[in-house]
């Protein structure tokens, strides 16, 4: 009786909202997908729908002449939604997601010259660390032998990705004929090459008696038994296996030689490409003297990334700045660089891309709706259809 009270009742939203933001909420992550629309005035949810089509919205908001502003995020079809359904409302495109697609094109970037990465060499360390810490990353032969077969069969898969793109074959043809997913094959393209799978050095318990242990090997010492009853007898709590592992780097160097060969110096920590872009999109001032030392000789091995750095922090400056007179410069700036696709598609987007930079709204208050959205829908997993689901949203 109840549900059936509920499902009879009209739950409306107001007559005449002026301002909204309107987003996509999960059905079935990746699969499904709603969409939500809120009164950014009144900070307060205006309808659910139960599919995200441009016709769905488009109806929506013909009902609802009375929208004079729509934030939303860059997603296209919301974009064709608005153009028929409310062609005189302004569309307000939102800084954060703005920000984003900035930094993953800024990333992309940093994917298509992973040499010049390389070839500036790491971020040396400010100080010394601690003996416990030190990450110097001590693998077997054998594990070494695996990871390189496997970083030269993703190498020989991306060539003939490569020479399949070159031939003019979409990418949902390449995947079929190497193996991967369409998505994967586009990121691969996307990125100018095949991922690597770097993982962070790992600190060690063998690590406090490296001295003691160098100088034994040194002096001709080079049974691994022999030393791991020395170091247990110093507090070592280590098993001897990790012990044979730090071992077997020295003994496939030289077998016959009783020195041990020098020491290698910790190498400085290379940047992920993720950090290699945050690096590039921060101003001078925000980083400390080694990290501007790797951007100075990561920007000179490739001056297009020093190009890419300043359009970074150039937009992120316009974004947050208020006045979008400066707009068309910056596309017009960056449409020759490594921000050429971020540049082309802020020029499409060109009206509610100044009219983020210019208006005071954006679609955070509708994620924390969707947030709510989410723990309602889950508290009614298996018990509730959409009507439900939408009547306790608009109810609440």
């Amino acid at each position: 009786t109840l549900l059936r009270l509920i499902r009879s009742a009209r739950w409306e939203a107001p007559q005449a909202p002026r301002v909204i933001g309107i987003d996509e909420w999960a059905w079935k992550r990746g699969q499904t997908y709603g969409t939500i629309l809120c009164d950014l005035e009144k900070g307060r949810v205006l309808d659910l729908l139960p599919d995200r089509e441009a016709a769905t919205v488009s109806a929506w908001l013909k009902r609802h002449p009375s929208v004079a502003v729509i934030a939303r995020d860059r997603a296209t079809v919301f974009a064709r939604a608005m153009r028929d359904g409310a062609p005189r409302a302004t569309q307000v495109a939102d800084r954060w997601h703005l920000l984003h697609n900035l930094g993953d094109a800024l990333r992309a970037a940093v994917g298509r010259h992973r040499r010049a990465v390389s070839a500036a060499s790491g971020i040396e360390r400010s100080k010394p660390e601690r003996p416990g810490l030190h990450k110097m990353p001590v693998c077997h032969p054998g594990i070494d032998k695996l990871r390189n077969e496997r970083r030269q069969a993703r190498a020989e898969r991306y060539a003939a990705i490569s020479r399949l793109h070159v031939d003019g074959i979409p990418p949902r043809r390449i995947a079929r004929e190497v193996g991967m997913s369409q998505r994967a094959v586009e990121r691969w393209l996307a990125a100018g090459g095949e991922p690597e799978h770097r993982r962070p050095p790992v600190a060690s318990l063998v690590d406090p008696f490296r001295p003691y242990l160098d100088r034994r090997w040194r002096e001709g010492c080079h049974n691994t038994r022999q030393l791991w009853r020395e170091i247990v007898a110093d507090g070592y709590k280590g098993s001897f296996a990790t012990l044979a592992r730090w071992a077997a780097p020295l003994r496939s160097a030289d077998p016959t030689d009783s020195s041990e060969p020098a020491a290698r110096p910790p190498a400085a920590p290379r940047p992920s490409r993720r950090r290699c872009a945050w690096l590039l999109g921060c101003e001078r001032d925000d980083l400390t003297a080694a990290e501007r030392s790797y951007v100075e000789r990561l920007t000179a091995a490739e001056p297009a990334l020093a190009t890419a750095s300043t359009l970074t922090r150039s937009f992120a400056a316009l974004v947050r700045s208020g006045d979008a007179s400066r707009l068309d410069a910056w596309i017009a700036s960056a449409d020759e660089s490594e921000l050429s696709g971020l540049a082309t598609g802020v020029a499409r987007d060109r009206a509610a891309v100044a009219a983020a930079i210019a208006e005071p709204w954006s679609t955070s208050p509708v994620e924390g709706h969707i947030n709510r959205l989410k723990t309602l829908k889950r508290s009614m997993y298996g018990r509730a259809g959409y009507d439900l689901l939408r009547a306790r949203m608009l109810a609440a």
